[in-house]
């Protein structure tokens, strides 16, 4: 049994949000999560940071709260976000004079817009489409979502708050119209916890209409999938985006040492059941190309969806790009006659900080309290001790070559050392490598873990003190899931990387070999891959669109 002030239900960038802004306004806080952090649609969008751009023209309301959240995340987390400005480019085909709407659109909504000549963009960007008639510059950015999420919680903690990743919500406590809390259960161990709150925030994203109908409350959350696909190379440094309405493929984000090209919108049932279409996987990888005609020479490396939390009081159409942007804050009391809930949905990544600050300052009134906001002045906590300034692509790099970076070199791909790995490991109570590609980026380079997952798991194994079996498991479950993400984008030379990957973790580690209950393993044999629908090794082309038409 545990007892506290404010629950918060969900660990994606709002919970963590919500967290630290009521524990820093003094509330005793516990935030519970059914996986690791960012680990739902927070961990799995195309990493861009707002300017608003997107939704100037449709929607001014969304444009104007990113471009104001834009600056302050900028000022309170630098660290987590890469200055890469952006781009609106018209491209063949497009209509030229949607750029004058775009343009007075930003004007409007506050963002700060220029029109580029067309010399000066291809100066920047010399891999962008030599045929485009128009370009604009806004300042987007790329953020990194799980290192902003550690920043929030980590600061939290310094307020007193408590996390609870790994642990599901079975049920929700209502009593007399009043919710009085939550059971919820390990889902490693399967321990049940109880705990009491004087509040609970269900900040659930698509997964919140759930947490409400087992408090008896009814909220519509329509799940909105959006496929991405993740290349090998960066081919742009800027943020570039397609100057049109929003619409599929038309959207290309630096971050990291990828590029990620996105996203289709399709309205699923189940957030957590969904498929990877052949035709999303071709349609991105077409739209790519017009705006980097050699889009398709790179190697796509993983595709993977998430699926955005999208509500609205009247029933949506088919087309979810109609289902407005812009977060909704329901108190139940209100809306459903049940006391001491409140939820908080929709919105983006970008506007997560002011979606915390309305839901806490509701929370302050229905519990008959004023406690000033300060999360707009607060500088969070840099978990990895790089500094406050601005992410930059060769930071670790530069770090390594100045000797504050040291030790055993374990993942080439996005430069993580031997050190940096064990004092995860120290701070990390589960043993699960996917925590380690979520906090450092292990696995998430041009070769997926190919040549870094194994050592990994031996210092894993040697620094935790695990069993053969434990050790094994961890290693699998990881495989698995980059598995999950390589299998829609295998033809030409990513199937010959895949290949590679299989011949060292089957033919040298003998992985397949390996009795099921000593690796642990739950899902399909790694490795068996399926062809329908693919082509040939060799062939540099896409996926059939047999199976859409």
């Amino acid at each position: 049994m545990k007892k506290t002030e404010v629950l918060v239900i969900g660990g994606g960038v709002t919970g963590c949000g919500v967290l630290f802004d009521a524990a820093q306004r003094g509330f005793k806080t516990i935030l519970v999560e059914r996986g690791a952090l960012s680990m739902g649609t927070s961990g799995r969008f195309h990493g861009l940071l707002h300017s608003g751009g997107r939704y100037a023209v449709k929607d001014p309301d969304a444009a104007r709260e990113c471009i104001e959240e834009n600056m302050i995340l900028r000022k309170i987390i630098p660290h987590c976000v890469e200055d890469t400005g952006g781009l609106f480019v018209t491209v063949p085909g497009d209509d030229p004079a949607f750029g004058d709407t775009f343009y007075r659109a930003c004007q409007t909504a506050g963002i700060p817009v220029e029109e580029l000549s067309i010399a000066e963009t291809l100066r920047r960007e010399p891999l962008l489409n030599p045929g485009i008639t128009r370009s604009f510059t806004v300042p987007d950015g790329s953020v990194e979502t799980w290192e902003a999420c550690r920043s929030l919680v980590e600061t939290a903690k310094d307020y007193g708050a408590e996390i609870m990743t790994y642990h599901e919500v079975v049920d929700v406590i209502v009593e007399n119209k009043a919710v009085k809390g939550a059971v919820v259960k390990n889902v490693i161990t399967g321990e049940e916890v109880t705990i009491e709150a004087d509040m609970v925030v269900n900040a659930a994203g698509a997964w919140g209409g759930n947490i409400a109908q087992m408090a008896e409350c009814d909220v519509t959350v329509y799940a909105g999938k959006g496929t991405m696909i993740a290349m090998n190379y960066r081919m742009v440094n800027t943020v570039v985006n397609r100057c049109v309405k929003p619409s599929d493929g038309d959207i290309i984000v630096p971050i990291g040492s990828v590029a990620v090209i996105g996203t289709t919108s399709v309205r699923v049932p189940d957030p957590d059941n969904y498929a990877i279409e052949d035709w999303e996987i071709k349609l991105m990888m077409d739209e790519g190309e017009k705006l980097v005609p050699t889009f398709k020479k790179f190697r796509a490396l993983r595709a993977w969806a998430g699926v955005r939390p999208l509500y609205q009081e009247k029933a949506a159409g088919p087309d979810m790009r109609d289902v407005t942007r812009k977060y909704a804050l329901l108190d139940h009391t209100v809306h459903d006659g049940i006391d001491n809930m409140v939820t908080i949905t929709g919105g983006k990544w970008t506007t997560y900080r002011l979606m915390a600050e309305e839901t806490v300052d509701l929370i302050c009134q229905k519990l008959g309290t004023e406690r000033a906001c300060r999360t707009a002045d607060t500088l969070l906590k840099n978990p990895h001790h790089t500094g406050h300034h601005y992410y930059t692509l060769g930071q670790r790099m530069d770090m390594v070559e100045r000797g504050e970076l040291d030790g055993q070199l374990i993942c080439e791909c996005e430069i993580i050392t031997r050190p940096q790995i064990e004092e995860n490991l120290t701070h990390n109570d589960w043993n699960i490598i996917n925590d380690l590609r979520r906090d450092l980026r292990v696995g998430m380079g041009p070769c997926q873990g190919g040549f870094c997952t194994y050592r990994v798991a031996g210092i894993m194994h040697e620094k935790k003190s695990l069993d053969a079996r434990q050790t094994n498991k961890a290693l699998v479950d990881f495989l698995q899931e980059r598995w999950k993400g390589m299998r829609t984008v295998l033809w030409g030379q990513h199937l010959r990387q895949a290949k590679l990957d299989e011949g060292i973790y089957m033919g040298l580690l003998g992985l397949d070999k390996l009795p099921d209950e000593l690796s642990g393993r739950t899902t399909e044999r790694l490795g068996e891959i399926e062809t329908e629908g693919f082509y040939e090794v060799g062939e540099s082309v896409e996926p059939s669109l047999e199976k859409h038409k």
